[in-house]
């Protein structure tokens, strides 16, 4: 945009614009904001959505400047676990939805109530929550069943040809319903521990999906499909580094949302 550097300019800008300076400021066209949703799976790594994976989407989806709503299905968790120890608490049930509001600071809706006419992009933080509330592949591993309202959320927008992200473990989401996609969990051998779930690359060949090799720090773009991962912590490592990966993830989505 033009300053103003003396008042002989000013007076040619007004001269030059019917309206004055307010009409030739307001000549240049208006990018609306991507319109953003964001699934989660309950609240804490174990049993729910990993919470920095989720701060880190949210975080990187403001710098972009998008409208964020979130969601989760009003559906109990499979079960409650005890961070402290990493042990199953026995006596506790909990609900995902209730749970997931925690993060959302109260404002989300029922998963239910997502439809790709009000998104451009939807994106899946990780944690275990994907595969234990989100599906069954924590339990079922290739044989996994996926929640109905996830399955019908992933076929709509990709149907609509909106992307979709997903990081850390939630990009089985992706193998198990989308035939023939393309996503990254990192790498394919555990490598002395850096990689301890890289047992789910070969889980998502099985699903029909193509793996492909990525740093925690990368984003894989399918472009065909429009999904979008990046391993975050399914790589032992530094925090920041899964914050860049995940920021790597999000800034590909808005991009393929052409806001």
């Amino acid at each position: 945009m033009l300053a103003c550097r003396g008042p002989a300019l000013c007076t040619a800008l007004r001269r030059a614009a019917p309206g004055g300076l307010a009409s030739f400021h307001s000549s240049a066209p208006r990018c609306r904001a991507a319109r953003v949703a964001v699934v989660l799976s309950g609240c804490g790594v174990y049993d729910g959505t990993e919470i920095h994976e989720a701060s880190a989407v949210l975080v990187h989806l403001s710098r972009g400047g998008a409208e964020v709503q979130m969601y989760a299905p009003d559906v109990p968790q499979m079960h409650v676990i005890d961070h402290s120890k990493g042990q199953p608490a026995e006596a506790e049930s909990r609900n995902v939805l209730v749970e997931s509001a925690r993060i959302a600071r109260g404002k989300i809706a029922s998963l239910a109530k997502l439809t790709t006419a009000d998104h451009d992009a939807v994106i899946f933080p990780g944690g275990f929550g994907a595969a234990k509330n989100l599906s069954t592949f924590a339990v079922d591993g290739k044989d996994c069943k996926v929640n109905r309202e996830v399955e019908r959320v992933l076929k709509d927008f990709h149907k609509a040809g909106k992307p979709i992200g997903l990081c850390c473990i939630s990009p089985v989401l992706a193998a198990k319903v989308l035939s023939g996609a393309e996503v990254t969990v990192g790498h394919e051998e555990e490598e002395g521990g850096k990689w301890p779930y890289a047992g789910t690359a070969g889980a998502i060949k099985e699903l029909g999906a193509k793996h492909c090799v990525k740093e925690v720090t990368e984003a894989h773009v399918d472009t065909k499909n429009k999904v979008v991962t990046t391993p975050a912590f399914m790589c032992e490592t530094a925090l920041h580094h899964i914050f860049d990966g995940i920021g790597a993830m999000v800034k590909n989505v808005l991009k393929l949302t052409g806001k």
